[in-house]
């Protein structure tokens, strides 16, 4: 694969866009191919084996497109798609998962909050995460963000619906000596201001944008796929989404400068599962909503 071929780059809508800006920030000679799954958004609340069907299907349809290495900014998909993307095809594949161990750190309280979707709260790989980085008398309040992912990809991402489910989802930890909450979701960092007006400096914050990116860097050094800088010194970028343009549109202006026009396309892969349904149970400490 030809070191200035793009990276293809995909999330369930506009959450990925989180990402997307990291990545142009560390690495702006790479050219990014991004999709926004926005069709059948939000992921949390599809079936596991939906999850992973879908993400196959995006992932192969941006290696015909010729990306050298894929993103996967999403950690519902990551949790039950990127094993099998990793199977499929032998490239650089870099998924997203909920910050634990930073969280861990920086916690003074031991009391660490995770707001991620029900999906990636149910997954296997998620509670082998804790396993693996929780300490000693440490505790993880884990909490389904029911409804944020619809309300940011209508563009909401501060009314009077978003701030009455943050305090619905947040507030019980904080009770509970939360003093660090993971953003679990590439869709949450953009709640990030309207959590900050709400709760103040009482939670640390924490996103793993940035260190996915900082993973990208390392994984193409490794590999021998880092772009070489082009004559105008900043790779290209082609935005793309399953559904309407408009939303992922006007996020992509407010956060890219420069930002190109969002193309449409059709991305074929399996008929859509009626939400909400699991594909196995929970064991994690789901505070009630």
């Amino acid at each position: 694969m030809p070191s200035n071929a793009p990276i293809g780059v995909f999330d369930s809508g506009l959450g990925g866009l989180s990402v997307l800006q990291a990545v142009r920030a560390l690495l702006p000679h790479e050219s990014l191919l991004y999709v926004a799954d926005s069709r059948f958004a939000p992921y949390g609340e599809r079936p596991d084996s939906f999850i992973e069907q879908r993400s196959l299907a995006i992932g192969r349809w941006l290696r015909e497109r010729g990306a050298k290495a894929l993103v996967v900014a999403c950690n519902t998909a990551t949790a039950h798609g990127v094993a099998a993307l990793r199977a499929d095809a032998s490239w650089p594949v870099v998924g997203v998962e909920p910050g634990i161990k930073p969280a861990a750190a920086a916690s003074h309280s031991g009391v660490i909050g995770v707001l991620a979707t029900a999906a990636t709260l149910r997954s296997t790989r998620f509670a082998d995460l804790l396993a693996r980085h929780t300490a000693q008398g440490q505790r993880f309040l884990c909490q389904p963000g029911h409804g944020l992912v619809e309300r940011i990809e209508a563009g909401d991402v501060d009314s009077p619906a978003v701030m009455a489910l943050l305090d619905r989802f947040i507030e019980p930890m904080v009770a509970q000596g939360a003093d660090t909450l993971v953003l679990g979701c590439t869709h949450y960092p953009f709640l990030i201001p309207a959590i900050q007006r709400r709760f103040g400096t009482a939670l640390t914050l924490v996103d793993t944008g940035a260190a996915i990116a900082r993973q990208l860097q390392r994984r193409l050094e490794t590999d021998g796929l880092k772009a070489s800088q082009p004559s105008d010194g900043r790779g290209s970028l082609q935005l793309m989404t399953t559904a309407n343009a408009e939303a992922l549109q006007t996020m992509a202006d407010r956060l890219l400068p420069n930002a190109p026009r969002v193309q449409t396309v059709e991305i074929a892969g399996i008929a859509p599962h009626s939400p909400a349904s699991q594909d196995r149970p929970s064991n994690l400490p789901i505070i009630p909503a």
